[in-house]
């Protein structure tokens, strides 16, 4: 079965029953029933209401972690990484008296080293909390990623508070609250903390004095030797094979901490799919690399997605410069020319997100030096699985 399948609510291989969306049983008097939901093709398809719906339950649980929306993604932003041909995708909820309260991911590689981890993510609503049904759907995702064969779970789990006591990774950089719910969750269920990764926000528009310097070093580093592209859009072929070798080492060459992040393989043909979905939907990619002259070869790039809405924040994705060609202060390039664009392109944004490990400290060197600060962070968890 493919991620792309429109699979029914009742899936039969699943280990637990589909819910009847019509009882209105409340929550609290019945038992936790997990049903599985369709994955439509379009947003307007017949079948993509409940899609739609836990979208906005996710979004509404992110907003209030946070105290406000900035990190929503729509609907039909999120689609396309859904519909990814390379991935088994799952997405399940609980409801109480029809109304999604819950929900759990489900995503792994179809082949590679990557289809022995599951990615899992279990969000429930404050109101909802504390009942059993966070514990429910871990369990449940657990339960399918050993029927499927997979021998670890990652899941990123956003730290809230500042209380003490504190728990601290491996790396010894970043913390998250030893009492906060999630942590207490995760660790009774087996799961070991790994990493703590930093979401950073960078106000647009960035003083242009302070960038300016911070341009002109970086390209004094980076010498004749390296040369910078930037597009908007559908990227040249001339690059796929790079763009493909550099999104592989992103599971590689990037920390990670105590987690055992298995290497991801990218070819041009699953590169250029990704980005034909994503261009597809209603976020615009804005793309910088740098090319080692001697070489034509890319020797590290950044990506930047912005949404319709010039109300609405940008998101940095990937970002990469590959170990044999650092120390060109080659990432404050890719990072400054990307912003760049999106401020020649899109002006009006009013900032841009990323997420760094609190143990990249040259990555998180470059995001200081033009403007980001610290957001909100996140614990990254894993747990071995045993078939």
């Amino acid at each position: 079965m493919t991620p792309t399948d429109p699979t029914p609510a009742a899936d039969p291989t699943d280990p637990t029953p589909a819910a009847d969306p019509t009882d209105p049983t409340p929550i609290d008097r019945a038992p936790i029933v997990i049903e599985r939901i369709t994955i439509p093709q379009t947003i307007d398809a017949p079948d993509a209401a409940d899609f739609v719906e836990t979208v906005a339950v996710e979004n509404e649980i992110r907003a209030d972690a946070i105290g406000s929306d900035d990190l929503a993604w729509l609907p039909d932003e999120q689609l396309p990484n859904w519909l990814d041909a390379y991935k088994d995708m799952r997405w399940y909820v609980v409801r109480d008296a029809g109304r999604i309260v819950a929900t759990g991911s489900y995503e792994s590689r179809l082949d590679g080293d990557g289809a022995s981890t599951a990615y899992v993510d279990v969000m429930v609503l404050p109101s909802h909390r504390r009942r059993g049904i966070g514990s429910a759907l871990l369990a449940h995702v657990e339960e399918v990623a050993r029927r499927e064969g997979r021998t670890q779970a990652i899941a990123y789990v956003r730290s809230t508070g500042e209380a003490e006591p504190r728990l601290l990774p491996p790396t010894g950089a970043g913390s998250v609250g030893a009492d906060d719910a999630a942590v207490q969750l995760l660790q009774g269920a087996g799961w070991v903390l790994g990493q703590v990764v930093r979401c950073s926000r960078l106000a647009l528009p960035v003083d242009e004095e302070a960038l300016a310097g911070i341009r002109d070093r970086a390209r004094a580093a980076a010498g004749d030797d390296y040369r910078l592209h930037t597009w908007v859009g559908r990227s040249p072929e001339r690059w796929l094979d790079d763009l493909a070798a550099l999104e592989t080492r992103m599971s590689t060459d990037a920390p990670s901490g105590g987690v055992d992040e298995p290497e991801d393989v990218w070819t041009p043909e699953r590169f250029r799919d990704a980005e034909e979905k994503a261009l597809a939907g209603p976020r615009t990619r804005f793309t910088a690399v740098v090319e080692h002259v001697p070489t034509g070869r890319l020797a590290g790039f950044s990506q930047l997605e912005a949404p319709a809405e010039r109300s609405r924040p940008a998101f940095q994705q990937d970002t990469l410069v590959l170990r044999e060609h650092r120390g060109h202060r080659l990432g404050w390039l890719l990072k400054i020319a990307t912003t760049d664009l999106l401020t020649a392109e899109r002006p009006g944004h009013p900032g841009v997100f990323t997420f760094n490990a609190e143990e990249n400290r040259p990555m998180l060197d470059v995001n200081e030096a033009v403007g980001f600060v610290p957001f909100e962070y996140e614990g990254v968890w894993s747990r071995r699985l045993r078939p």
